[in-house]
């Protein structure tokens, strides 16, 4: 459903929840503001992300993927500041099918924005571990910076850690094949 018929809906039922409470149905009026007030947020929180969200948390990647294939067009139905984490998480899912191919993702993601810093370095961190893949160090190496000065609640430390480790572990192996 687009977005504008959902807050057209939401204020309309608002309205029918002030009008009931005035005739003196209050029992009803305040179900209808509650439901109102759902159909509201769904105009900032698409249900389809919010429960790919938490699939994602399951790790149920099949589920995931079915709700986020809900949403055909994200430029229609979702809202400008949700665009970079719908990107987020179709990357993530893709991630896990084919590394490589989920790039685009990521970086589209960052292209558009994201306004909580932990996704933000959510997606550089995947960003690094693909630069890896590519045996691409500096761009690793630069994503892995950035990841760490976006992670400002030190969400990913463990993470970044490990992936800093890896990186040496890079060079350990280069150094042997040209040996």
């Amino acid at each position: 459903m687009p977005n504008i018929v959902r807050l057209i809906a939401g204020f309309v039922i608002l309205g029918a929840a002030i009008a009931l409470m005035i005739f003196g149905f209050w029992g009803w009026g305040v179900l209808a503001v509650l439901i109102s007030i759902i159909i509201i947020a769904t105009f900032f929180y698409n249900e389809n992300m919010l429960l790919a969200q938490w699939f994602l948390r399951k790790d149920d990647m099949p589920k995931a993927e079915g709700y986020l294939n809900r949403i055909t067009n994200y430029e229609k139905q979702l809202i400008r500041m949700q665009h970079g984490y719908y990107n987020l998480l179709v990357g993530l899912i893709e991630s896990r099918k084919a590394p490589m191919q989920s790039e685009k993702y990521f970086k589209k993601a960052l292209s558009l924005g994201m306004q909580m810093d932990h996704n933000i370095a959510l997606a550089k961190l995947s960003l690094a571990g693909i630069a890896m893949g590519k045996r691409n160090k500096r761009e690793a190496q630069m994503y892995l910076t950035e990841a760490k000065k976006a992670d400002k609640n030190k969400l990913l430390a463990d993470q970044i850690k490990q992936m800093k480790d890896q990186l040496g572990m890079l060079d350990k192996q280069q150094q042997v094949r040209y040996r």
